[in-house]
């Protein structure tokens, strides 16, 4: 009995001293959902991973450079110059000639069985521009095609016809467009290529002649790709905006792809799980809304962070970045001050990412209540161990 105070100041000294390891190694022991706000920061400055990752503070100077790569389809297609149709190697075309009677050099017995002649009018048949753009025409020869307008090969054909034919006149149709088509492909009913007119078809006509999109239309992304140029938007926001419904031109290819997005959220977060989002995007606003905010008793307010690869054109970086993923990605941390009132104007335009993940550090406090609450575990423990 005599020794109970003894063992039990021992006891404690010995506690006491596990704890104040504890404490000096910084309590890398403790459990946590992950790093702290000033273990990311210094990951990205001072640490062995230094230089690897941009951490870049969430301002409006960066949602403005971030919005400035969306650029909708009118800003980067709309200006261009309207399509005027040509006739292009590959393309059918149908030459039909009239001659005022009498009719000496395209009349009926001098004329081939394959050759129509109705009401003094002969229509040759359709033949297929060659690849040096040519076609032939009797007692013309052969006549530049390709790259000019249908007039324009007609007009020609008339000129070189005056001195052989009585008042002749022609007319060239093409009757099969290869040239000037659109490919519109993805969650279409039917991949295809669509043929150009010159009522200038735009990019819901293409998904019309395709047989619309297979995915409910909030889903469903369209990409067009224009030579080097290659831009998407949602298509609902193409329907409510006519200005997105730009003018086709030869050679675009058309993408409807369904893709469904989704961000993770982690930390100290009213929800740690995936959570999926619409095509048309959402900003870090309602990712945080719909993740159940930062928890009040666990968040650092300081330590909003979004993980995420950008092009390695998307900034001006804070740093040359010096590692890229092999497609050339830079990997980021974006960082937002929630204790800072302009932070919440910035957040309403910062937008969401497909695969992004959005973390929130626990606060300093936190970690501290851990260990304390280790603290009086251990000495509830003890006390109950010496008596």
């Amino acid at each position: 009995m005599h020794d109970s105070p003894f063992k039990f100041r021992s006891t404690l000294l010995a506690a006491t001293a596990v704890l104040m390891l504890l404490l000096a190694s910084g309590c890398k022991q403790m459990p946590t959902s992950g790093p702290n706000a000033k273990a990311i920061a210094e990951s990205t400055e001072t640490g062995p991973d230094a230089g690897l990752m941009q951490l870049v503070d969430i301002d409006e100077r960066v949602v403005g450079q971030l919005l400035e790569r969306q650029r909708p389809f009118s800003d980067t297609f709309g200006n261009q110059p309207a399509f005027s149709p040509v006739i292009g190697t590959g393309d059918t075309v149908e030459v039909t000639l009239w001659e005022a009677p009498p009719a000496t050099l395209f009349s009926a017995s001098s004329t081939d069985a394959r050759v129509t002649n109705a009401s003094g009018a002969v229509t040759l048949p359709p033949q297929m521009v060659d690849r040096e753009g040519l076609i032939d025409v009797p007692f013309v020869g052969r006549v530049q095609a390709a790259g000019r307008a249908p007039g324009a090969v007609s007009g020609e054909i008339t000129q070189r016809l005056k001195n052989k034919a009585n008042q002749p006149q022609v007319l060239v149709r093409v009757v099969q467009n290869a040239s000037a088509t659109v490919a519109v492909v993805g969650e279409v009913a039917t991949n295809m290529r669509m043929p150009l007119t010159a009522s200038g078809e735009r990019l819901l006509d293409a998904l019309a002649t395709a047989g619309g999109v297979r995915q409910p239309v909030g889903k469903i992304t369209v990409q067009i790709t224009r030579g080097s140029e290659l831009h998407s938007m949602p298509l609902d926001q193409v329907i409510r905006d006519p200005r997105q419904n730009v003018a086709l031109r030869p050679g675009d290819v058309v993408t409807a792809l369904f893709q469904p997005h989704s961000f993770t959220a982690l930390g100290a977060t009213g929800r740690q799980s995936e959570v999926p989002f619409e095509a048309q995007g959402i900003t870090l606003v309602h990712a945080l809304g719909r993740s159940g905010g930062v928890l009040d008793g666990r968040a650092d307010a300081q330590g909003v962070f979004i993980f995420r690869f950008e092009p390695r054109s998307a900034l001006a970086w804070p740093k040359e970045p010096t590692v890229t993923t092999p497609n050339g990605l830079v990997p980021v941390i974006y960082r937002l001050n929630l204790r800072d009132p302009k932070s919440f104007f910035a957040m309403q335009g910062f937008p969401m990412r497909d695969k992004d993940i959005l973390y929130v550090s626990n606060a300093p406090l936190a970690e501290l209540q851990k260990f304390i609450g280790l603290v009086f575990s251990i000495n509830r423990q003890v006390i109950g161990t010496v008596q």
